[in-house]
């Protein structure tokens, strides 16, 4: 045990996204005094190595968090709800990967090479953007910053382990001529196309929503003008994002591909003709955001395409989760004033 160190917590750390937090980590290097592993009921008594030692899944409860410093969330958005209020109260700073608290008015949407501020001003818990989201706005960040960002369209076109394990061993059930045991879908997923849930009759999926709110709300451009629509697709890790811009200001390829370049955390790689694009298979396993396909939209004054790909376990969700952490440690934000009540 080491006192100097902070104690960190992983909810759900069982699942597709807690098994990768606990991996980067580990990769890291972050420092860790003292680990626990927690999930729900089912997954009590699970044994899971780390730095090679061995720890022992726990029962998630309200009573979880005293001690702890730090606690990374994947559990879903009904156990964060329950569970992350609780942690605060106790001390512990929450960073949850779900939906349920990313458009709080006091909690930070937070993507560290994008909004690193309004971490100073948080009360316990910070919400980890939506996959799609995160890659998206590490393509416009930059972009808005040279150019000022006009309009923004985007399709995606997400793998299926954006729904965690349920997703994957959906997909691979249908390839092997299986039944699912359980579905993400009621459509086939393999070789297809489908859309995800539908929660009113906007006409808009919830995922789509999601992005258009997330993205606004990250760049703090609460008017600007996103279109998006979401696709999941038959491919086991990685998402891609077709990103049409129109900006204000106007752009060339070489001065887009300067500006995309520096900014920390992206990778272009844009050479067609060689066959050199980004790939949801090549991103995997990489912390990094892909651009590529990088050309002027003559229909418009100020537009350009873009293609992103990131792999949304890594940087979509638990990459962005423990930088969300270094940071804290970083910039010394662990403490927080407390809300009466969320």
């Amino acid at each position: 045990m080491n006192e100097k160190l902070p104690t960190i917590a992983v909810a759900g750390a069982t699942g597709l996204v807690g098994r990768t937090m606990l991996a980067i980590l580990e990769e890291h290097n972050f420092p860790v005094g003292n680990l626990k592993l927690l999930a729900s009921k089912r997954s009590v008594g699970t044994e899971i190595e780390w730095k090679g030692n061995v720890y022992t899944v726990e029962e998630l409860t309200h009573d979880s968090f005293h001690g702890v410093d730090i606690a990374l969330f994947s559990a879903g958005g009904a156990a964060s709800k329950e569970f992350a209020p609780s942690a605060a109260a106790s001390g512990c700073v929450v960073i949850d990967n779900s939906s349920a608290w990313r458009m709080h008015p006091d909690v930070p949407l937070v993507v560290p090479e994008v909004n690193p501020h309004t971490l100073t001003n948080h009360h316990g818990i910070i919400a980890n953007p939506n996959c799609s989201t995160i890659q998206l706005v590490m393509a416009l960040k930059p972009i808005d910053e040279a150019f000022v960002l006009k309009r923004v369209v985007v399709s995606t076109y997400q793998s299926v382990s954006g729904a965690g394990q349920k997703g994957v061993d959906h997909l691979t059930a249908e390839i092997e001529n299986r039944e699912p045991v359980s579905r993400i879908s009621p459509h086939l997923i393999a070789y297809n196309a489908v859309f995800h849930s539908f929660i009113d009759d906007s006409g808009f999926s919830e995922e789509e929503i999601k992005v258009r709110r997330e993205t606004r709300r990250i760049l703090e451009l609460p008017d600007l003008r996103v279109a998006v629509t979401c696709v999941r697709v038959p491919v086991l890790g990685g998402h891609g994002e077709s990103v049409n811009i129109e900006t204000e200001k106007p752009m060339t390829i070489e001065r887009i591909r300067e500006v995309l370049s520096q900014f920390d955390g992206v990778i272009i790689q844009d050479n067609p003709l060689e066959h050199e694009y980004p790939t949801p298979l090549q991103s995997g396993g990489k912390d990094e955001v892909f651009i590529g396909r990088i050309r002027m939209d003559d229909s418009v004054e100020n537009g350009a395409y873009l293609w992103v790909v990131s792999d949304n376990l890594r940087k979509g969700a638990a990459t962005n989760a423990v930088q969300i952490a270094e940071k804290l440690l970083e910039m010394n934000c662990l403490g927080f004033s407390k809300l009466t009540s969320w």
